[in-house]
C-alpha cells in the first residue's frame, strides 16, 4: 500500500496539474474552462484532472451536462505538515536584503 503523500506529490510533480490547481484557487471551473488555456486535448486534461481527483486535491461534480472542478485545499495540509518537519526556515526580510545589496554592490547609476 502506498502512502497518501505519494499521490499528492506525484500529482504536484506535473506543471500542468500545478497550473490547474492555481486556476482553481480563484473559483470552481467547468472542465472545458480548465482546458481552455492549454494546448492539449480535452482527453489529456481529463487525465490530469483524474490524477488530481485521485490524490484528493480536487473534487468533480456534474451539474446538468457540465462537469465542474473544485479545489480541495485541505488535501495539501498533510503535505505541508510533512514538509514543515524538515525544519523551520527564517522568513526572508526583503528590506534588509535590499539594504545589504545597496551596501555591497557598486553604484551602477553613475
Amino acid at each position: 500500500m502506498t502512502h497518501p503523500l505519494d499521490a499528492t506529490f506525484a500529482a504536484l510533480a506535473d506543471p500542468t496539474r500545478r497550473a490547474i490547481l492555481s486556476m482553481l484557487l480563484e473559483d470552481d471551473m467547468a472542465v472545458t474552462d480548465v482546458a481552455a488555456p492549454f494546448n492539449m486535448s480535452l482527453a489529456a486534461i481529463s487525465k490530469h484532472l483524474q490524477v488530481l481527483a485521485d490524490a484528493g486535491l480536487i473534487s468533480q461534480e456534474k451539474r446538468g451536462r457540465v462537469k465542474w472542478c473544485k479545489l480541495e485545499p485541505d488535501a495539501l495540509r498533510a503535505a505541508s505538515v510533512w514538509m514543515q518537519g524538515f525544519g523551520q526556515f527564517e522568513p526572508v526580510n526583503l528590506d534588509a536584503f535590499e539594504r545589504f545589496l545597496a551596501l555591497e554592490l557598486p553604484d551602477t547609476e553613475s
